[in-house]
């Protein structure tokens, strides 16, 4: 049996998918989590340049992103409905938020225009930037640099509200350490309101053009709306136009140039795909399992070691051993990518496993990130390993 009563809107976060909060909470858990992980208490500072401060807790990161909520029209509907009746009043997302929208499918794009919603989220800022994986893997870009400066020099904890399904530490972005999902009617809410210390549902997001409070049950919408906004812009012939020829691709894909083989020929100088050496001078028949004698660890973890811990899938930073690697190789900065994009190359990979920026090897008191040591010596985890 399911109570209904118990049935409320609600987040997950600030780290793990799992972290359930109420809306009406979700000041309160970042309070929290504030005092009993940073052991600070909220600061606002100035922004170089720009005529707003910022503090702890404010939203950077606001994006509808594609893989979770692509297949439910009803809360794209939703979110576009809620951008509609915040741009008739006049509300804009706060000028420190990053918003962006990223369908995973064209489909997408095509009953928002249809229901003329996409013209209202254009104009908060909800822009089209593409289809597929973006923010929830670490390219949504980097945040314009006066803010980025502006919170690691004061050591900000930042914010970002996705409608994504991951949100482990370091993977949406390295300026971002309170990450939280929510539906993309919420996403579009936290980019006008700004800040995820205040109580959502009883303290307005913003002032109308006319200079009244607007509260967040002023731009829901009702399920009618919902409801009557979806059967006069969503129908199976928009699915059929776009899916029948889905393996053609558009002129880009068409235009790139292929072998045709069988196989895969390996390119040499590749920094994406590599042939790995992992089956070289493997027997049909496995040798049996010896024993691990006098092995060392790398490192001493905590709870919560997610995968993301392990092997992240976010931004590859220009200082760590797979940066350093790529740089080695001709690849500019600007053309790092992130590690999720570079998983066909085990050379990247390798120096990449354990890298996560938040991670806390007990083995370096006081250090964050994928660092180890080699006695005395603190050391990123792969350099540790390789002098192993």
């Amino acid at each position: 049996e399911l109570d209904m009563a118990t049935v409320v809107p609600s987040l997950a976060g600030p780290k793990r998918p799992q972290d359930w909060v109420a809306l009406p909470e979700v000041d309160d858990v970042f309070n929290a989590d504030m005092a009993a992980t940073y052991k600070k208490t909220h600061a606002r500072v100035p922004v170089e340049g720009k005529d707003f401060d910022i503090g702890d807790g404010d939203v950077m990161i606001a994006a509808i992103t594609s893989c979770t909520n692509t297949s439910n029209p009803g809360v794209l509907v939703a979110a576009g409905l809620v951008a509609k009746k915040a741009d008739e009043l006049g509300l804009k997302p706060k000028p420190w938020v990053k918003t962006s929208l990223a369908p995973g499918s064209q489909v997408v794009t095509d009953y928002l225009v249809k229901a003329g919603l996409q013209s209202h989220l254009d104009n908060i800022g909800f822009n089209l930037v593409g289809y597929g994986c973006t923010t929830c893997i670490g390219n949504s870009g980097p945040l314009a640099e006066p803010i980025s400066k502006a919170i690691n020099d004061n050591g900000l904890v930042a914010s970002a509200v996705i409608s994504g399904n991951r949100n482990f530490e370091g993977r949406v972005s390295p300026d971002v350490r309170a990450n939280f999902l929510a539906s993309p009617p919420l996403v579009v809410a936290y980019a006008l309101k700004g800040t995820v210390i205040e109580d959502f549902t009883t303290t307005p997001i913003g002032t109308s053009k006319d200079g009244v409070d607007v509260y967040l049950k002023d731009i829901w919408p009702t399920n009618l709306e919902v409801a009557e906004t979806m059967a006069s812009c969503v129908d199976r012939e928009m699915f059929q136009a776009r899916y029948a020829d889905v393996y053609k691709g558009d002129a880009h894909w068409q235009a790139i140039n292929v072998t045709g083989s069988e196989t895969y020929q390996w390119r040499a100088g590749s920094t994406y795909v590599a042939n790995p050496p992992y089956f070289e001078g493997m027997e049909m028949t496995p040798a049996p399992v010896s024993d691990i004698i006098s092995a060392k660890p790398l490192l001493i973890l905590g709870d919560s070691i997610t995968t993301d811990h392990i092997s992240p899938a976010g931004s590859i930073k220009a200082d760590s051993p797979a940066g350093q690697w790529l740089m080695d190789h001709q690849v500019a900065k600007s053309d790092f990518n992130s590690y999720g994009a570079r998983r066909g190359h085990h050379d990247v990979m390798m120096r990449g496993t354990f890298a996560n920026i938040r991670i806390r090897n007990e083995m370096v008191p006081g250090i964050e990130g994928g660092m180890s040591r080699y006695g005395a010596e603190p050391m990123p985890v792969y350099d540790a390993a390789m002098k192993h």
